[in-house]
């Protein structure tokens, strides 16, 4: 299994800069996420956990892998919709993953050119896409490219480890804005914090 690889300048600049995020860091210790370099594979594990808990998207993606085989552009052309959908997705969702498998197969989409790309240009270019919005490409960037410098506005596990390791009642764009640009350039480290810390009971 690989995982999200970061070390000890990356946490020495994280706790240098937030005091309560590092003693969180401190309690918590090192984490290990896994991350899916395939980038197609990547890609329609971010549209699976679309909405749905770490839980239920990963009992939905093991599904998906017994049914296809494995999670590449031509095993998921040739599967149904409505057995993809069987896999515990909407039929929407089905929909969305077999229309990225198409976009890649007939070359409206080069998974070679992603790692090329900036985040913003990444992000750009991927919510053309039905079915990607920024959360999804964000999820991308982290988990498959291992960029650096990711927090997602959008992920509510991101908004809920903000307001409890800050002891915030309500989280607005601004005050994100002010946490991210103090975590940066590492701020993929300070998401992998913050969603243990929603996390935890």
């Amino acid at each position: 299994m690989k995982v999200f690889e970061y070390g000890w300048q990356e946490i020495e600049h994280l706790k240098k800069k937030d005091k309560k995020l590092g003693l969180a860091i401190d309690r918590i210790g090192m984490i290990e996420r896994s991350v899916i370099p395939d980038l197609f594979a990547a890609l329609v594990k971010s549209i699976v956990a679309q909405q749905i808990s770490a839980k239920a998207a990963d009992t939905v993606w093991r599904r998906l892998v017994d049914q296809c085989g494995e999670i590449t552009p031509l095993a998921v052309s040739t599967v149904d919709a409505e057995i993809i959908r069987q896999c515990g997705l909407s039929l929407r969702k089905a929909g969305y993953i077999k229309g990225i498998a198409e976009e890649v197969i007939l070359g409206r989409l080069s998974l070679s050119e992603l790692p090329e790309l900036t985040d913003s240009d990444l992000i750009r270019r991927l919510s053309s896409l039905p079915g990607i919005g920024a959360w999804t490409a964000e999820m991308l960037l982290i988990f498959s490219l291992q960029r650096p410098d990711v927090v997602s506005w959008g992920d509510l596990g991101i908004q809920r480890g903000m307001m409890r390791l800050y002891g915030l009642d309500r989280l607005d764009r601004a005050a994100f804005e002010k946490y991210r640009k103090r975590y940066s350039p590492h701020g993929s480290v300070a998401s992998l914090y913050l969603w243990k810390i929603a996390a935890e009971r």
